[in-house]
């Protein structure tokens, strides 16, 4: 009878117990930047157990040289003439977000699911252009951009690893409230969680967007170039309201980075606690001190400054009155903030502000950082990569090719060390060990 006991239990423990089957791939890299900033090397191979990085080895390995069971499968990837980098990220976008002249009569005419299915083919042309991961800053709808993440997160929508903010924080009137030009009847449908006023308001419109399982919190300290008001583009919160706002965040464990055009409201998101600075057109001395002494990031959008430029440069272009004055004013600065704080060493992370710009078209942001940046080639790699994880606060993960992160790659012909544009046409793009681009025949 023990003997038939054990047996069972034998038996019964064995059924409840599965030997995983490990899923392995080899990348054959002939020219390889594993961790931007440092060497490249050549002809290495890129060893992935279940979707992240496991090792690099040199030379073109092949099965013989792993240990896997007789369960495990493996495949061979052949990028033995091309140029292969981590998959990039950009720290900026509206996936479901799209200006256009329709683009505010969309806000009334779409529903949240309408919202979603464009959001889809945003995420999709996005991951095609090699971002494998990106950080939504702000979206209008209440479930849209949820709805967008998890799908792409449970593998039902092609796209790149999203991190989303819900809405952004802002007053009302402000740049964020996005019931600008509607009558009352319909600005009531339209204000959204994130419309708040005075330190009690704040704290419970940070907490909302946490309820909705926000992983940042995105608020608007400045006034903005595309909401149509005559506010100008300096601070909107008073100190109080931005303090509560960050207190809040970062007490429910959550980054927070803050909108900002003008100085004044640069330096008071700084000094209120926020991780990251959107856009940071009119930095100062005062900006750059408090950059470094927090180690925050600036996050320049380059990008949208480009869009910008053509529709200034179209006279019978879309934009309001309100937006075009303060387009001009923006525009004066755009050529050079950037490359003033990148000289003096401040941390910046590539971000596009895709959605004011074509979605698919992140990597444009590589050659601007180094035409208007300053920035080597190499640099803004970097930005793109390793800088851009540790400002979404994923540099455990994200970034590089090192053992234990994802096995996010992007592969290119040419080398963009000698000419930066080549990253605008990727010819590979894998996420998590899955391949979504592949080499053409």
């Amino acid at each position: 009878m023990k003997s038939f006991k054990i047996t069972t239990l034998l038996c019964l423990f064995a059924g409840f117990t599965q030997v995983h089957a490990a899923e392995w791939d080899i990348i054959h890299a002939g020219t390889l930047l594993a961790v931007p900033g440092e060497s490249v090397t050549a002809q290495q191979s890129v060893i992935l157990k279940d979707g992240k990085v496991y090792g690099i080895k040199n030379g073109y390995i092949d099965a013989s040289d792993l240990s896997m069971d007789s369960s495990d499968s493996l495949e061979i990837h052949n990028l033995k003439n091309h140029f292969v980098t981590p998959g990039f990220i950009d720290g900026h976008v509206h996936l479901t977000f799209a200006f256009s002249p329709t683009a505010m009569l969309s806000m009334v005419q779409m529903s949240d699911a309408d919202t979603a299915m464009l959001g889809a083919k945003h995420a999709r042309d996005t991951l095609m252009a090699g971002f494998t991961t990106v950080r939504d800053v702000g979206a209008w709808t209440d479930d849209a951009i949820f709805a967008l993440r998890d799908g792409i997160n449970a593998g039902y929508v092609v796209g790149p690893r999203t991190f989303v903010a819900g809405n952004p924080i802002a007053i009302n009137g402000g740049h964020g409230d996005f019931t600008h030009s509607f009558k009352e009847s319909v600005a009531n449908v339209l204000r959204t969680s994130g419309v708040c006023d005075g330190v009690t308001e704040c704290r419970k419109a940070v907490r909302d967007q946490i309820r909705r399982k926000a992983d940042h919190i995105k608020l608007t300290a400045t006034a903005g170039v595309l909401s149509d008001s005559n506010a100008g583009l300096e601070q909107q919160f008073f100190e109080d309201e931005l303090s509560a706002i960050m207190d809040t965040a970062k007490l429910m464990g959550r980054r927070v980075t803050a909108h900002a055009h003008g100085a004044q409201g640069i330096n008071a998101a700084l000094k209120a606690g926020a991780n990251t600075i959107e856009h940071g057109t009119f930095l100062d001395d005062e900006s750059i001190r408090l950059f470094i002494e927090n180690n925050a990031y600036l996050s320049p959008t380059l990008s949208a400054f480009e869009t910008g430029r053509q529709l200034l440069n179209n006279p019978n272009s879309y934009l309001t009155g309100n937006q075009r004055e303060k387009a001009e004013v923006a525009m004066n600065a755009a050529n050079t903030f950037v490359k003033r704080a990148h000289e003096a060493g401040v941390n910046i992370a590539l971000s596009t502000d895709a959605g004011v710009g074509p979605h698919g078209d992140n990597a444009k942001e590589f050659e601007l950082l180094v035409k208007y940046g300053g920035m080597t080639p190499m640099e803004a790699i970097t930005a793109g990569t390793l800088k851009g994880a540790d400002n979404i606060g994923k540099l455990d993960e994200l970034g590089s090719l090192e053992a234990g992160k994802w096995g996010d790659i992007v592969a290119v012909k040419g080398n963009p060390l000698d000419d930066i544009t080549i990253l605008q046409n990727v010819s590979f793009v894998m996420k998590e060990g899955l391949v979504y681009k592949h080499i053409a025949d």
